[in-house]
């Protein structure tokens, strides 16, 4: 008999010891249940320093101090975003790896190019910024106004040069959709980020520039160095409160220049993995240091979250989808 009863014990801890594994260990339950419980990789798909590398930097910070968990952040450029973000897809999705990703880099790039992925196979978290775009111009250039820009590019196709970050960016496509809409047709010249356009318009060499509304290119407006024409947005933005919407200007129809910065990860991992994430997000663009570090005037001033995301995210692929004929 205690043999026997012996034995009976030793099964029942056994037992005990299989579902404790079960519950805790390698399941994916169990996993969602005890995230993060080592580093996450955050994926920035462009250079360091511009704004998209800013906000995730900031950002990385805050989740750092949350989840008391390594945030390391590796920039990874090329192919209008399309490194990066295969690298991420490229791993499990269990939100140890997570990225940056821009409208440009979710819809434009796979709907511009064969890069093996779509929009759908990024899962968004949140929104982090949005930056309005504006049209500027040296500030000797003979254009007082977009009416006066576009009127003479009508007048003349193709022979007024206007910048933009890159080829697969949303300001690149809104000059697109400006011959589309408007039949007013300019040369579009991509150029690798904000600092080469600020300095391509100071030496001339284009006559206007379309670019993110971001720090450097208010400084140069502030500067009296560049004229802003017009913004993207559907309404005035304050921080230029005097510059008219394109809308205003006669053009209606193109008020999708916005740059939006946000949070995602791979198609697959889990709905709870997504909501930790969304909710560690939310608290980071709530602390003052992170809204100061990524400027406060681009922060939405309502949090916009997974599922919000996701419908910004399919306006832009509808959008687009008919220009780029993806």
């Amino acid at each position: 008999m205690p043999n026997k009863l012996s034995l009976i014990l030793f099964m029942a801890v056994i037992g005990l010891a299989f579902i404790s594994c079960g519950s805790n260990g390698t399941g994916s339950e169990g996993s969602a249940e005890e995230y993060p419980s080592e580093d996450i990789d955050m994926i920035i798909p462009y250079t360091a320093g511009g704004p998209t590398d800013l906000a995730g930097r900031s950002v990385a910070s805050s989740l750092e101090e949350q989840f008391g968990q390594t945030v390391v952040v590796e920039n990874l450029p090329g192919a209008s975003g399309a490194v990066g973000t295969n690298e991420m897809l490229s791993e499990d999705p269990d939100g140890y790896t997570i990225m940056v990703f821009t409208g440009g880099t979710a819809v434009i790039t796979p709907l511009s190019e064969e890069v093996g992925y779509a929009s759908e196979d990024i899962a968004p978290i949140g929104l982090m910024t949005e930056i309005p775009s504006v049209l500027a111009v040296n500030n000797t250039s003979e254009y007082e106004s977009a009416e006066e820009l576009l009127e003479a590019a009508d007048a003349e196709a193709g022979e007024v040069n206007v910048g933009t970050p890159g080829a697969s960016t949303p300001q690149a496509i809104e000059l697109q959709r400006l011959a589309e809409e408007y039949s007013i047709e300019v040369s579009s010249v991509p150029f690798d980020g904000n600092t080469e356009m600020i300095s391509a318009l100071l030496g001339e060499n284009v006559d206007a520039i379309l670019a993110n509304a971001s720090e450097d290119i208010v400084a140069q407006i502030e500067a009296g160095e560049f004229r802003p024409l017009a913004v993207t947005t559907e309404e005035r933005v304050d921080f230029l409160p005097d510059v008219p919407t394109l809308a205003e200007s006669g053009y209606e129809e193109l008020t999708l220049g916005n740059s939006i910065f946000a949070l995602g990860a791979p198609a697959d991992t889990p709905p709870e993995i997504v909501g930790e994430l969304e909710g560690a997000l939310e608290e980071a663009l709530e602390d003052p240091e992170v809204r100061e570090q990524i400027g406060e005037d681009y922060v939405p001033e309502e949090f916009v979250g997974a599922e919000e995301l996701q419908e910004r995210v399919e306006e832009i692929q509808a959008s687009y989808e008919p220009i780029l004929g993806g």
